[in-house]
């Protein structure tokens, strides 16, 4: 009975995760239940923006410049890079409207490789607590947590494109085995990202400007499987695209915008709602629900753009927008706001978002808050840090 309750507990604060996660706002309750359709996936927090300044821009990155945090946006932009090399570690409190011990605490980085500016290995470590878990009889704890851990290659192709490969080991420990009768273990996958970005620098009037393209498919890879491989679910496969144009104001002065669309290449799961009621709709439903959950990932990406119930329109709805803006004063302060927007049948997850960012020759210290406009909202007034230490500066103090 103790394990029971004690998984109770887990599901729980799983549900919450999930549910937020793929988008499922409380709001959405009050529509119709027929259309209300978000995409199911595992380790749903893969999906979460690691860093201060992508989600104060309303959670992008795709095509901005460069940064230490590029693993998660878009890998290839790595290889144009400023700096010869950076480390980010950055820290989200999350759902702090509804429980205060779940986080997201992510350690990134970046070293160009040779002399000629063309290329860089990358890694990215990520740690998804999901706080403590008491068993029933308070005799012992158990703290849930999903994890992974990547490296990457980025490397120009020419001038103006570049291309970047990331490889990454994911783990989920839900807490289910921490018994002497539940011996179930963790569930783990592999998967990878493969990122494109170009970049150039058009002349408008007198002022030279940069526009930028970016693309990034993530998280291809196996599926996870709980429960020792009784309940197995896809990864959350994203295609992120998105571009980003700067232009000067004035000496020192930068203002970019920037809009980043994104697609989960997961195939949707069959619903009963959509078979016809009775024996035979069950029947099929049955057989539908069997193919999904043992369909592949690879098969599962080209399924995902045409597999909607509501054909072509449904899809459109499966795209989130993310629409931002960042003024730089000479590379030394930022000011930044964006928002996000997805539709309320795939989630209704819709916010804005403001952050600041203050760099000196070593580091740099970005921050963003979030205010969700639907109803309800637990991710209202989440807020994020990163602190970003800066190769470069490192050799200038430390005159080597």
């Amino acid at each position: 009975m103790n394990i029971l309750i004690s998984k109770m507990n887990i599901a729980a604060k799983m549900l919450l995760v999930c549910t937020v996660c793929a988008g499922t706002a409380i709001s959405a309750s009050a529509q119709d239940k027929n259309d209300f359709n978000p995409i199911t996936t595992g380790v749903t927090s893969l999906g979460i923006a690691p860093d201060a300044r992508g989600a104060s821009m309303g959670d992008l990155g795709a095509a901005t410049d460069p940064d230490a945090n590029s693993q998660f946006w878009n890998p290839s932009k790595y290889a144009f890079a400023y700096s010869q090399g950076a480390v980010s570690l950055s820290y989200t409190p999350w759902l702090r409207k509804l429980v205060n011990d779940i986080f997201l605490a992510n350690l990134s980085g970046y070293w160009k490789l040779g002399s000629d500016d063309n290329q860089a290995i990358s890694a990215s470590l990520r740690y998804f607590s999901l706080g403590e878990v008491v068993s029933s009889n308070s005799d012992r704890t158990i703290n849930p947590y999903e994890m992974s851990v990547d490296v990457g290659y980025s490397r120009k192709l020419s001038e103006k494109f570049s291309m970047g490969i990331v490889f990454r080991y994911i783990y989920s420990d839900l807490g289910f085995g921490a018994s002497e009768v539940d011996q179930s273990s963790g569930a783990s996958a592999f998967s990878a990202d493969i990122a494109g970005y170009y970049t150039t620098y058009p002349i408008i009037g007198r002022n030279e400007c940069q526009w930028s393209w970016g693309w990034d498919i993530s998280n291809i890879g196996s599926k996870v499987n709980f429960n020792n491989g009784t309940n197995p679910a896809f990864l959350p496969t994203n295609l992120r695209i998105g571009t980003s144009f700067t232009f000067p104001l004035a000496d020192y002065h930068n203002l970019s915008l920037n809009l980043d669309l994104n697609k989960l290449l997961v195939p949707a799961m069959p619903r009963l709602s959509d078979y016809e009621e009775g024996p035979e709709g069950e029947k099929e439903w049955a057989k539908a629900y069997a193919d999904w959950q043992n369909m592949s990932p690879i098969t599962g990406i080209f399924k995902s753009f045409g597999d909607a119930p509501g054909e072509f329109k449904e899809e459109l709805r499966e795209i989130s927008c993310s629409v931002g803006a960042e003024y730089n004063y000479n590379q030394q302060f930022f000011l930044r706001g964006g928002y996000f927007y997805q539709h309320p049948a795939k989630g209704n997850l819709q916010y804005f978002s403001i952050g600041a960012g203050f760099a000196l020759n070593v580091l740099r210290l970005d921050a963003s808050y979030m205010l969700a406009t639907a109803q309800t909202s637990p991710l209202d007034q989440t807020l994020r840090f990163s602190l970003t230490f800066d190769m470069d500066g490192l050799k200038e103090i430390f005159g080597r």
